[in-house]
């Protein structure tokens, strides 16, 4: 399989040592460096494109992967604002996109905990809940994408929150995040349950980059040939 890195920073590097460990090659690698080679030429001599790029520039990255029929998985956080809008353009323009906020096997079994865990909560109001993530300096949206999916599977369940928010104190209706930015840490999520008496806390601790890597690599060996919009819950089965 031919793959397009778009954005070749430590993840753009990692997912390229995978894909070719996995006897993939990556014909077209684009870079700030080398945007001029970000066109449809270039696009039509790969099977698949993988986008880890940045907020503001995502959009139109993958926006030019559906001009040149290219199915896309994007790993890019902080620009679900636009999801709708990409979402009906794809199936519109007849292309496939794969999003997921963490392609980690790890996580997305932690996102189906957390879902299992918040029923169970919903029915002991005495217990508040509270988010804290943790991500190396260069992380440049807070929160993170994975603590924004696991936010809005816990408010899907929890009838006593409404909306989350990043650092908020004293706010009863409201799921309080804590982003912090330390050193080189490639993510930690905990999720946690208090009331007077105990606490009860769920965390995923990623000890690298190689298993985002490897689903996303697993992701694009998926969406050959594809079409529509996809995500990690298509691809496990969950």
């Amino acid at each position: 399989m031919k793959i397009a890195l778009i954005g070749y920073g430590k993840m753009g590097r990692e997912i390229e040592q995978i894909a070719l460990e996995r006897n993939h090659t990556t014909p077209l690698i684009i870079d700030i460096t080398n945007q001029q080679d970000f066109n449809n030429e270039n696009l039509r001599n790969v099977d698949v494109a993988i986008e880890f790029s940045k907020p503001d520039t995502a959009v139109e990255n993958i926006r030019r992967c559906f001009e040149a029929n290219v199915p896309v998985i994007c790993g890019t956080t902080g620009w679900l604002e636009n999801f709708g809008i990409i979402k009906e353009e794809c199936i519109k323009t007849g292309n496939g996109l794969f999003y997921a906020s963490n392609y980690s096997l790890g996580v997305n079994i932690f996102f189906n905990l957390n879902q299992q865990l918040a029923k169970i909560m919903n029915n002991y109001p005495q217990y508040n809940v509270e988010m804290e993530e943790v991500h190396h300096i260069q992380k440049l949206d807070a929160p993170s994408g994975t603590a924004i999916s696991l936010a809005n599977d816990i408010l899907k369940e929890i009838d006593r929150k409404n909306h989350w928010l990043l650092d908020e104190k004293d706010n009863e209706e409201a799921l309080k995040i804590t982003a912090v930015r330390r050193d080189t840490v490639p993510g930690i999520h905990t999720i946690k349950y208090e009331s007077a008496v105990d606490c009860i806390e769920i965390t995923h601790n990623a000890k690298n980059r190689k298993g985002l890597a490897l689903g996303a690599v697993i992701a694009a060996e998926f969406m050959v040939g594809k079409k529509g919009v996809y995500s990690m819950k298509d691809l496990l089965k969950f």
